[in-house]
């Protein structure tokens, strides 16, 4: 348990309802958002006092609160969670990258185009090898030609699926999952 202090107050049934019902349309219970209602009030009265601007609001970024349509709101927690992120990261960085004209890349995307630039790595390390053999003497003793031509297959490949990718998450920012592109 921590240490902690327990605060109360008395509200009309009606007050009480009314807070209930905007505490399940923030997804948090009652207390959670009276914690947040007086610690965000003791904030700004500190501010107002003391004639200090919120650095820290500042450098975190201000809120802003938005109303969603019940079937608009399924959406978006839905992508956010196909994303790995929680709703409101979702919407902040959709908003950044409308704003900004960026596609950004959540951390598994990004994850999974440096393994392809590791493995492209490796591939060009395998033919500087191979060149270097064969400028060194006159015959190369190492992959035939076929061999190379798959490993030329590989490549293009990678590229293409790199390419494919990042397209798709251009196209999933823009337009969202599930629709025709």
């Amino acid at each position: 348990m921590s240490d902690g202090k327990h605060l109360t107050t008395w509200v009309s049934q009606k007050t009480k309802e009314r807070f209930g019902a905007l505490a399940r349309h923030r997804e948090v219970s009652e207390s959670a958002l009276l914690k947040h209602l007086v610690e965000f009030t003791l904030q700004t009265a500190n501010t107002e006092q003391q004639g200090v601007a919120a650095d820290d609001r500042a450098r975190r970024g201000t809120r802003l609160s938005i109303r969603l349509r019940p079937d608009d709101q399924l959406l978006l927690r839905a992508r956010a969670r196909a994303r790995g992120m929680p709703a409101a990261t979702y919407v902040s960085v959709l908003v950044r990258a409308h704003l900004r004209s960026l596609s950004p890349l959540p951390k598994e995307e990004l994850m999974a185009l440096k393994r392809v630039v590791s493995e492209l790595g490796v591939v060009g390390r395998n033919l500087n090898q191979l060149a270097r053999t064969a400028n060194q003497s006159e015959r190369v003793a190492g992959p035939a030609r076929d061999d190379l031509r798959a490993l030329l297959r590989v490549c293009d490949g990678l590229r293409d699926h790199v390419k494919a990718l990042v397209a798709a998450n251009v196209r999933s920012w823009a337009q969202g999952y599930g629709e025709a592109a």
